[in-house]
């Protein structure tokens, strides 16, 4: 069980640095929040630990030693790492699933970009969709449609961020948008990271991106029927949040440069209202045929890891491993040291 200081942390983590999710969380019940918000201060937790570094390949290692740590059942001594621990050891949570996590935050930190839209939904699936998958495992839902369900809507929700953080992401030197679609129009990412300012070609882009998730959410929600009764109207608030960032988007003319699109608590109300009508209505409906789409290609490896329960949780996956190695070479060459051999891992 999570220690109640240790949730109060966690809910405000929560509370302080993700309105959407905070928002969302409310509609979900009691045994199902309390976890997931532990899990969401977690996630946050590793995203910002990268996300604010000036040493980005060493905050990844870190990160790696403490998820480590947690499966080995003795945490670091901070709320979060704790919480976590406890999800791990209450629910048999996958390893693959917070592993795939720190793949992307591994990405990440290697810069790496991102050529076409299989790419990009490759890096949502692990930033975005595992955190999805663990969520199904907190309800304690491992049915492999709804799983694959859930993975659609973190990829739809990570392009909407995407989508959101151009300009802020520019600003910052980095790059989410398919480098293809760059040169289908004729520029560079280096010329767009040069000069980021709003024309039509960003227009365009984020429309592109924003359409891809709007296709990403009309699917995951046949999935929600599939979810414990008691979960539906917070799993489809999450859906409406997210999705109205897109909308807020989309009235600012796509413009991610100048602005950030926000929504408000007016109309995250409203949402969380709609939410609740929807889950009434879905449970009373014949079940959509979508339900037995086929997982995103690049999200299938989640639906696989989620669908079994976790009998293995030691060791790192050899793709995982891979990064790893990588990511510490660049650590010590960014230190001025030389790698004798493979890196430690």
């Amino acid at each position: 069980m999570i220690a109640p200081s240790d949730l109060a942390h966690c809910r405000a983590a929560i509370q302080e640095g993700s309105y959407s999710f905070h928002a969302a969380s409310r509609l979900l019940p009691a045994s199902v929040r309390d976890p997931a918000l532990a899990l969401y201060a977690f996630c946050r937790l590793a995203d910002d630990a990268v996300d604010l570094s000036g040493q980005k390949p060493a905050a990844v290692l870190a990160l790696r030693d403490r998820l480590e740590l947690a499966y080995q059942g003795r945490p670091r001594n901070a709320p979060a790492d704790r919480a976590f621990a406890s999800i791990v050891e209450d629910f048999d949570m996958p390893r693959a699933l917070p592993e795939a996590l720190l793949e992307g935050l591994a990405w990440d930190g290697m810069g790496r970009r991102y050529a076409t839209m299989s790419d990009l939904r490759a890096y949502s699936a692990r930033v975005a969709s595992a955190v999805g998958a663990m969520m199904c495992v907190l309800m304690r839902v491992r049915d492999r449609n709804a799983l694959a369900r859930a993975c659609d809507l973190g990829v739809a929700m990570q392009l909407t961020n995407i989508a959101r953080d151009v300009g802020e992401d520019a600003r910052a030197g980095r790059l989410y948008l398919p480098t293809d679609w760059l040169t289908e129009a004729g520029t560079t990412p280096e010329d767009f990271l040069a000069d980021p300012r709003m024309t039509p070609l960003v227009a365009k882009l984020n429309r592109r991106l924003l359409v891809e998730a709007d296709r990403l959410y009309v699917r995951s929600e046949a999935g929600i029927a599939a979810l414990p009764l008691a979960s539906r109207p917070g799993i489809f608030a999450a859906r409406h949040i997210y999705a109205g960032i897109g909308g807020a988007l989309k009235r600012k003319n796509y413009d991610s440069i100048a602005h950030r699109a926000r929504t408000n608590t007016g109309q995250k109300l409203g949402w969380l209202m709609l939410s609740v009508a929807r889950a009434g209505i879905v449970s009373v409906l014949p079940r959509s045929s979508v339900i037995y789409a086929r997982p995103l290609e690049e999200t299938a490896f989640l639906v696989d890891a989620a669908a079994r329960p976790a009998t293995d949780t030691g060791g790192w996956s050899d793709r995982v491993v891979g990064v790893l190695v990588e990511l510490e070479k660049r650590d010590r060459r960014g230190r001025g040291l030389e790698p004798d051999g493979p890196a430690p891992i």
